[in-house]
């Protein structure tokens, strides 16, 4: 399937209402409003193609980026790719659910994400903290150094608070995963939350929103999820 066949069948699946609902998230056009889960059956004609994702994400249509993060060879690609992704990812649809999930599958993933993390910037720490959340709920615990993770929770205890909105969210999501999939650090992950308590996420021209993860963590432990693990990162 050629790139004009994939925009052409992206476009014929877009609806309005969906494209509403992403913009008032912070998407802007070009745009069709394709819902995710529609997009599978092209996904599965297509496979893996990162030339054509390549091209499908340079378009700057945000429901061709998501498809191109969906088709892309995260094996295939280098540091410097994933740099240029972050690069035009504008908003955290982008940052965390394509780029971030994205490079979740890739051989170097900490080490580009710790480098976000570190970089200041709030959609390259927002992507950063989320592959981690990607990471943590579907490879194994012995994939990562306890003494890093409990670091990182340490970080999250003493900068949350003062971080960037969309860093904040993140960062809430990284105390909820490691409380629920990373079983060596769960009791510090729990405690760590507990101690951040609720936090406040403004966003722009909507209500903020209020996140937990002390409660979230709770909820899933009462449904007997303690230890979860993806088997998939991507859909």
């Amino acid at each position: 399937m050629d790139f004009e066949t994939v925009m052409r069948e992206l476009e014929a699946l877009g609806k309005e209402r969906t494209k509403k609902m992403y913009i008032s998230n912070g998407a802007h056009e070009p745009l069709f409003g394709v819902a995710t889960g529609v997009m599978k059956p092209i996904a599965k004609k297509i496979k893996i193609n990162q030339p054509l994702a390549e091209v499908l994400y340079a378009t700057g249509n945000y429901d061709a980026m998501y498809f191109a993060g969906i088709i892309a060879d995260p094996k295939a690609m280098t540091v410097s790719d994933f740099d240029r992704w972050m690069d035009t990812a504008y908003f955290y649809m982008l940052s965390d659910y394509v780029v971030a999930v994205t490079l979740s599958e890739s051989d170097f993933a900490q080490d580009i994400a710790d480098k976000w993390i570190a970089s200041g910037e709030e959609l390259r720490m927002s992507a950063g903290w989320s592959c981690y959340c990607w990471l943590l709920g579907n490879r194994l615990d012995n994939e990562f150094s306890e003494n890093k993770i409990s670091n990182m929770l340490d970080i999250v205890i003493n900068t949350i608070h003062d971080s960037p909105e969309r860093t904040k969210s993140a960062m809430n999501n990284f105390l909820y995963t490691v409380g629920l999939s990373y079983l060596p650090l769960h009791e510090k992950a729990v405690e760590s939350a507990k101690e951040v308590g609720t936090i406040e996420v403004k966003r722009e021209k909507k209500k903020s929103s209020f996140l937990n993860a002390y409660e979230s963590i709770q909820k899933e432990i009462d449904r007997g999820r303690l230890g979860f693990k993806r088997k998939y990162v991507r859909c």
